[in-house]
């Protein structure tokens, strides 16, 4: 493709006579080849920019940066992560035009209301793309996900392959960091949903203000917005919204639509679904009001995609379990084992909330830690959330990171003894998930909450395999061994 080509669309500056056919497209400068085009990107650490006369030294026909490098074969554009995407998504022919797009966006609930919503599209008939935080699916094909939100090169490389594979219809999670990178730029999105903002990567975004004005900006980019009405800065945004915006809610009378008699389970969730002079009964088999503010951020897209209530709501009805979101594990144990994602604030608060109306006997146990090199904030609300709300703590790590995790923990005590709730510190996750299986009685329920569907935990030292799943059958099955040779031997 022509270098002019690539360039349409987006604001630059370019010398007399630069054309040239480009192979590739880059901002790594280990990907560079014979006929690459490099983008000098800002990051946190490096700079692309310092890295333009290397990249041309390894064969890059041209550069694109933000300011004036000195350099014969350099490309001038205000804003090189805009330029980026567009470049990006030039170079595979725009497969985002040939697909409608929904993105869903928030603190919580992205995972599952995506997953909700492709299974109720491919009810309908239409192959569907999915792009997440647990894996990107092409149809029924599944490959895994690095970023939440892919990097520009990335996510259009995946676009193209939903395309040529005959997707109808992509939904995604799009995250706050690829919205204020301008990952998604060159997307118009048929449909986007809010589900709220609560305290998250303030270690990115430093303020919430800043963390909402990253999220707005989906909404600038959509034909219609469909936004929980129950969330303080959801009201603001349906405020100033300048497309069309449906509202929904579990509270609040003045959304469009309403979740009405609603009655908990242990393991499902009713309500009726109200407004717009429309009434039906719904049922969600995942416990809990966030499950059910979830199913009507997703029967409403549905709507907003013009597919009939009564069959979507069917669709909910018979949603599948999404790996690590409120997941009970099977075992054979006296105790209910439950993983999930849960690592803010408001998201353990819902699911211990959750777990504290509807369990009737036996102790609620939750083992959680607070991440590291990340929000040092949530190190004060989290423990304290788990002393209120829980029967018993097991303060551990989560992903460390490059933080020492005595400190971490050290940090999360204050929270923690706000309450009297007994509670054990047990630093190392593996050893404190095996002393949560030998100590927990008959009708408890353990929470293991942080990792959720994460195979990997996140140390000093470097990443090693962490499968909460596979290390609890590993450890019952030792556990019942050891019981087995002192039964033998007593």
């Amino acid at each position: 493709m022509k270098l002019s080509e690539l360039l349409e669309g987006i604001e630059h500056q370019i010398p007399e006579g630069l054309e040239c056919e480009v192979q590739s497209v880059t901002a790594d400068t280990r990907q560079i080849g014979a006929g690459s085009l490099f983008v000098c990107l800002r990051g946190t650490v490096n700079d692309g920019h310092d890295f333009a006369e290397k990249a041309l030294q390894l064969g890059a026909v041209a550069v694109v940066c933000d300011h004036d490098l000195g350099l014969a074969k350099q490309v001038l554009s205000p804003d090189t992560h805009l330029a980026f995407a567009l470049i990006c998504a030039n170079f595979f022919g725009n497969p985002q035009r040939e697909m409608k797009m929904i993105g869903v966006t928030g603190t919580n609930g992205k995972t599952t209301i995506t997953h909700m919503i492709k299974e109720m599209i491919e009810h309908f008939g239409h192959k569907t793309g999915l792009i997440g935080t647990i894996d990107n699916q092409i149809g029924e094909m599944r490959f895994p996900a690095k970023y939440t939100t892919p990097d520009p090169l990335t996510f259009y490389t995946t676009l193209a392959r939903m395309r040529d594979a005959g997707c109808e219809y992509v939904v995604m999670e799009v995250s706050s960091h690829g919205l204020a990178q301008q990952r998604v730029a060159g997307c118009s999105f048929d449909a986007a949903v809010f589900t709220n903002l609560t305290q998250d990567h303030l270690d990115y975004h430093k303020t919430m203000e800043n963390y909402y004005q990253a999220k707005k900006r989906l909404f600038t980019m959509c034909k219609k917005a469909v936004i929980n009405l129950d969330d303080e800065y959801g009201q603001r945004l349906a405020k100033e919204c300048e497309c069309e915006v449906l509202t929904f809610s579990i509270r609040q009378d003045a959304a469009d639509y309403t979740a009405k008699s609603i009655a908990l389970r242990p393991h499902e969730s009713t309500f009726a679904f109200v407004g717009n002079s429309v009434i039906a009964r719904a049922k969600v088999p995942i416990p809990g009001e966030f499950s059910i503010s979830n199913a009507m951020a997703s029967i409403v897209t549905g709507l907003a995609l013009s597919f009939p209530l009564e069959e979507v709501i069917g669709c909910i009805a018979d949603t599948k379990g999404i790996p690590g979101r409120f997941e009970i594990l099977k075992t054979d144990t006296p105790f209910t084992i439950i993983r999930d994602y849960a690592h803010t604030p408001d998201a353990l608060e819902k699911v211990l909330s959750t777990l504290r109306a509807t369990v009737k006997e036996g102790r609620i146990i939750a083992l959680f830690g607070c991440a590291g090199n990340r929000d040092p904030a949530k190190r004060k609300e989290m423990p304290e959330i788990a002393a209120r709300l829980a029967d018993f703590v097991i303060l551990t790590s989560d992903n460390p990171r490059s933080e020492d995790p005595t400190k971490i923990i050290e940090d999360s005590k204050p929270g923690l003894l706000k309450h009297r709730t007994p509670y054990r510190v047990i630093v190392d996750r593996y050893q404190a998930i095996r002393w949560a299986l030998e100590n927990a009685q008959p009708g408890d329920t353990l929470l293991l909450a942080g990792k959720g569907h994460e195979d990997y935990q996140v140390l000093a030292h470097g990443t090693i395999h962490f499968d909460e799943k596979e290390i609890v059958e590993e450890l019952l099955a030792e556990i019942r061994k050891e019981q087995a040779a002192e039964k033998a031997e007593g």
